[in-house]
């Protein structure tokens, strides 16, 4: 019961700013009809319930499940198995995530199933690799380095509309479903390790995953060369509190059904693992299934509380402002939701509690917060800049993403690895079905390109945190080292003080 109780505290902390924020425009600068503001109560209340019940879920299903297969791999000493077993996980849980159909229909010209299976693969194949480096003490950020290379090279040959979609691609497909389980899969591998970096190793596996799907679809963009258009669906507006009801009630079937059928691929993978391994003795596997019911509903929740209530009104928010006369407010409002908004992701808080657990408390869940917040706040600013002014997504991902790289040279490893997961963790469904439509809504009233111009907000919350959680870890590296040389002082001002009465005496 006191768990029910701190997680729905959590929930609330997290999602009530967004909601006063909203209010507050929506009879300021950005007026909105009664039936949307209703759709948005009825969203907020769903996404509360959700994320309450996906935290408690998660943590008793797909982080065990992950651990123990991680374990097991660990301890393989052929690589064979280990390396077909990664593979099939990455393609299972990748086709899982909810998000990644949403993506496919933002993509014209490549046909959907074509697109999911693509990005599937090339997140399968680095989940592999992030398996490698586990097992091989390889260093993360060598990696991040050279497959980022590749994407920015990429990104030179691939059609301009689409090179915003591909980056924020890497962000989409590293969601709720992905996060827990992935993170959850590299501590169960690192724990079987017997290098020194093995608390290191237990991240990076959510970075490199998330390069897999830029990959993909930038590769695909050059191969179908697709046309730039865009497939945004007209805005339906809720004129009364029955309408806005009756746009739950018709919604929740659909993402039941996606729920669903993205959480059976995990069950079979627990199902298929028990019968081989019997790791789990029957109260774990009982206990595990009711995580699984709890995890269900919880995304049930809130994935129709953010696509039915939050994202009419962040679509309209954007527009109403962009079409005002202060247009410029755009910049400050956005980056003040993305500051709150990041908190309310559901994956934000597996990545909290496992980094506060895997560093014993040396990294805490309440600075990761801040810094997450601030990395996304100022990301969010930024893209509304962009879509005021039209300057390109692509020069500021590849200054962004080489500040970022150039940091894990001079920060510990740990914070590298923790940087790079939190990139893909907070860029979620309260972005895709949020800030995105934010992003959309002021693009479309100010008569500006949604391929370039919209798209590449999800890519940009991916990226800031990158700096904002290095930068953390470098202000803690510099706060140790001074610590350090005051001990040292008074080591040595203490065994000076010893001769002096040594000698007196």
């Amino acid at each position: 019961m006191n768990n029910f109780t701190k997680f729905f505290k959590e929930a609330i902390q997290s999602v009530l700013p967004i909601f006063a924020i909203v209010l507050f425009l929506s009879v300021s600068v950005a007026p909105m009809e009664s039936g949307v503001i209703v759709m948005f109560l009825f969203g907020t209340i769903m996404l509360i319930v959700g994320m309450g019940f996906f935290t408690i879920g998660s943590g008793i299903s797909m982080e065990p499940l992950g651990e123990g297969i991680g374990a097991t791999l660990g301890k393989k000493k052929k690589i064979a198995i280990p390396f077909l077993v990664c593979l099939v996980l990455g393609v299972l849980i990748t086709i899982a995530e909810p998000d990644l159909t949403v993506l496919a229909e933002q993509v014209p010209s490549i046909p959907d199933r074509i697109l999911i299976w693509s990005v599937a693969v090339g997140v399968g194949i680095f989940l592999v690799i992030s398996m490698i480096r586990t097992r091989k003490g390889m260093k993360l950020n060598t990696l991040l380095l050279i497959f980022y290379g590749v994407a920015i090279i990429l990104s030179f040959f691939a059609p301009n509309d689409f090179i915003p979609t591909a980056f924020d691609s890497g962000g989409v497909t590293t969601g709720p479903i992905t996060v827990p389980f992935i993170m959850a899969l590299g501590a169960g591998m690192a724990s079987m390790s017997t290098a020194k970096n093995a608390r290191e190793n237990s991240f990076g596996l959510i970075a490199l995953c998330s390069i897999g799907p830029i990959l993909s679809v930038l590769l695909l963009s050059i191969v179908f060369k697709p046309e730039s258009s865009t497939t945004q669906e007209a805005l339906v507006i809720a004129e009364t509190t029955k309408e806005a009801f009756r746009a739950f009630i018709n919604g929740t079937p659909k993402f039941a059904l996606e729920v669903f059928e993205a959480l059976m691929p995990i069950v079979a993978v627990l199902v298929v693992f028990q019968i081989f391994t019997r790791r789990f003795n029957k109260h774990q596997i009982l206990r595990m299934l009711v995580g699984f019911v709890y995890t269900y509903v919880g995304l049930v929740f809130f994935l129709t509380g953010a696509n039915v209530g939050f994202m009419p009104a962040g679509r309209l928010i954007g527009a109403r402002i962009a079409a005002g006369e202060m247009k410029y407010l755009l910049i400050p409002i956005g980056a003040l939701m993305g500051y709150f908004v990041v908190s309310a992701e559901p994956a934000v808080h597996s990545l909290k509690k496992q980094v506060e657990e895997i560093t014993n408390g040396s990294v805490s869940q309440k600075s990761i917060g801040l810094a997450l917040s601030i990395g996304v706040g100022c990301s969010v600013g930024i893209a509304m800049l962009r879509i005021l002014t039209g300057i390109p997504v692509l020069p500021i991902l590849i200054v962004g993403y080489v500040i970022s790289l150039a940091i894990t040279f001079f920060v510990p490893p740990l914070y590298t690895g923790i940087a790079f997961d939190s990139g893909g963790v907070a860029s979620g469904p309260m972005s895709t079905t949020f800030v995105l439509p934010f992003a959309i809504g002021a693009c479309e009233a100010l008569g500006g390109n949604v391929l370039t111009d919209a798209f590449g907000v999800v890519a940009m919350v991916a990226m800031t945190p990158l700096i904002a959680i290095q930068v953390l870890g470098l202000l803690g590296e510099v706060k140790r080292k001074k610590m350090l040389a005051q001990a040292k002082h008074e080591i040595l001002q203490l065994e000076d003080d010893m001769i002096y009465y040594e000698e007196v005496l």
